[in-house]
């Protein structure tokens, strides 16, 4: 992995931090892998060398229909708000366009909580395609 793969995949693994990434974390001087939530002891092996990682992200094409509408929504003109909760605090954007940052955070928040890999990672070989349930909550 090269060092700019390898700021890619930290800044990625950064942002999806909060939604609770599952991912392939194997050590680099024995033949063993786990699969679990990252958490942060595994994201400071990543970052000191000892550690590769590689989260399980959804391809884009396989976002439900449910999904597919609710992604589109972040398209649409008028005003725009999206909150969650991260962290246990409660925030909330309201955009006033497709055009608007706030909107734009909100997009990715919202990509990054439903592991979609908007980055192209699979393909490089920097992620690992997450089987059809992985992320299933309802």
């Amino acid at each position: 992995m090269t060092q700019e793969e390898k700021q890619l995949l930290l800044k990625d693994l950064s942002a999806r931090f909060p939604y609770g990434v599952i991912c392939r974390l194997s050590a680099k001087d024995a033949d063993v892998s786990i699969t679990e939530k990252l958490n942060l002891g595994g994201l400071a092996y990543f970052i000191s060398g000892t550690m590769d990682v590689k989260p399980y992200l959804r391809p884009l094409p396989s976002m439900t229909e449910e999904e597919r509408k609710e992604y589109e929504s972040f398209f649409s003109i008028g005003e725009y708000a999206c909150g969650g909760t991260l962290y246990g605090e409660e925030y909330e954007y309201i955009a006033d366009g497709p055009d608007d940052i706030s909107q734009s955070i909100c997009l990715f928040d919202w990509l990054d909580q439903h592991h979609f890999d908007y980055r192209g990672l699979i393909p490089m070989g920097l992620a690992i395609e997450a089987p059809e349930d992985m992320y299933k909550t309802r």
